[in-house]
């Protein structure tokens, strides 16, 4: 049986984090949750509710990821597949068993949750978020030829193929960047329809005008500098 373990980036997430952690199926090994140096009663309500508590207090997604992965790679034994979960229960946790099912049964390097507008709650994601998506795939068919059509956070990975990236980005162009890698290192990849509904609590990225900007230059960034290489 696959070894499966979650990274759940965290940062003030306090009313979210443990129903996050509730609703991840019995498959997994490992729960890893790393706070993103919350002011709140995030890092209590994840150690409660049985995850592995990681503390990361240089503020970024990016940073956030990589220390979960950081944690891996010190444990004796290594994982098959990671998963990685936003903390704001926006996500059907349980739809986990989709997402890893391609990587189980056929073979898949990568795969992504995509938010399909079926499956989204009216309101779940801000206009913003969805032109954002829409224009980063757009570029990343028409540079790419890539098939990908949503920069879902929700996705699952080998291990060892997340190790071939060399994943660098520390903030807002996490997601993008292991797209662009995965593209570049040939991985095979799929899309599977996912669940999304409204987030409890407020975005830090797409909530605010300021994480609006500053994720859509690094998106565009790391498009565009792979585009040139």
């Amino acid at each position: 049986m696959a070894d499966i373990k979650v990274i759940i980036p965290a940062f003030n997430e306090a009313d979210s984090i443990a129903h996050v952690i509730a609703d991840i199926p019995k498959m997994v090994s490992e729960i890893i949750v790393v706070d993103n140096d919350s002011t709140d009663a995030t890092a209590q309500n994840a150690r409660e509710a049985g995850s592995t508590l990681l503390q990361e207090n240089r503020k970024g997604y990016g940073y956030a990821c990589l220390c979960g992965m950081h944690y891996i790679e010190n444990q004796s034994k290594q994982p098959d597949i990671i998963v990685f979960l936003d903390g704001d229960y926006s996500d059907y946790p349980e739809d986990l068993i989709k997402i890893v099912d391609p990587i189980l049964n056929e073979n898949m390097d990568f795969v992504i949750g995509a938010r399909k507008k079926a499956l989204r709650e009216p309101g779940s994601m801000t206009p913003q978020q969805v032109f954002g998506n829409q224009l980063a795939t757009f570029l990343m068919r028409l540079f790419f030829r890539a098939k990908f059509t949503d920069l879902g956070p929700f996705r699952a990975i080998k291990y060892e193929k997340l190790k071939e990236l060399d994943m660098q980005d520390k903030t807002y162009g996490w997601t993008v960047e292991m797209q662009l890698k995965a593209l570049r290192k040939k991985l095979a990849y799929k899309e599977v329809p996912v669940r999304y509904k409204r987030r409890i609590g407020v975005s830090k990225v797409s909530g605010t005008v300021k994480g609006t900007i500053f994720a859509g230059v690094k998106i565009l960034g790391w498009i565009f500098k792979y585009s040139i290489k």
